[in-house]
């Protein structure tokens, strides 16, 4: 497993396992692009994992959704949102950080990008940055979106993955998913994190 920073951002210069990683951790009866007809509706969004070394290991911070809010609820993530009008992916992806947990841009190492997909649910094209931290983040949360951080150790991602039958949008389904720490790690976080775990263990 890759985890130096140099390292990682090498891998992610190069070719990316991309919907090979992403299918493993694909909702059943979901797509990766948007239909022809859908393209126009499509909306741009952009997250971040933020990557940090830790004494068992390489960590991501995850966070966890309140369950009153509108959309999302309870369910875990990764900070960022919406691309903004005058914003690039990256700044959003920043911005929506410092927002959320409360790291400033110039506390973080941007590595690179996974590949970008589309979440069929939520219309939501979805670009996923990578970022670096030398020690761990001293959060500051913003509680109207996140409950808590999960500081989730990137080598708990491997196989075999569980399943789990989940109330969606769309219904009851079963999904693929990761359980750590009493929480369910599925769908579009999922399949980010499915993406990087194969990019640093591949070499």
């Amino acid at each position: 497993m890759i985890t130096n920073p140099d390292k990682i951002a090498a891998a992610l210069k190069g070719d990316l396992p991309g919907s090979q990683s992403h299918y493993k951790m694909l909702p059943p009866k979901r797509v990766l692009k948007p239909a022809p007809a859908d393209q126009s509706k499509v909306k741009q969004s952009s997250v971040l994992l933020l990557l940090f070394p830790d004494n068992d290991g390489l960590k991501v911070c995850l966070i966890k959704r309140p369950t009153y809010m509108k959309h999302h609820a309870g369910q875990i993530a990764l900070p960022g949102g919406r691309i903004e009008a005058n914003e690039t992916a990256q700044e959003t992806a920043l911005r929506e950080t410092h927002e959320e947990i409360g790291i400033t841009a110039d506390a973080i190492r941007i590595l690179g990008t996974l590949t970008s997909f589309y979440v069929e649910v939520s219309r939501f094209q979805i670009t996923p940055f990578v970022g670096w931290m030398d020690t761990k983040p001293r959060f500051k949360l913003c509680a109207d979106e996140v409950e808590k951080t999960i500081l989730f150790p990137v080598k708990a991602f491997k196989p075999p993955y569980a399943n789990v039958a989940l109330q969606t949008l769309t219904g009851m389904l079963e999904v693929p998913c990761v359980k750590y720490d009493g929480e369910i790690i599925w769908g579009a976080t999922a399949m980010i994190l499915s993406e990087f775990y194969d990019l640093i263990t591949k070499a």
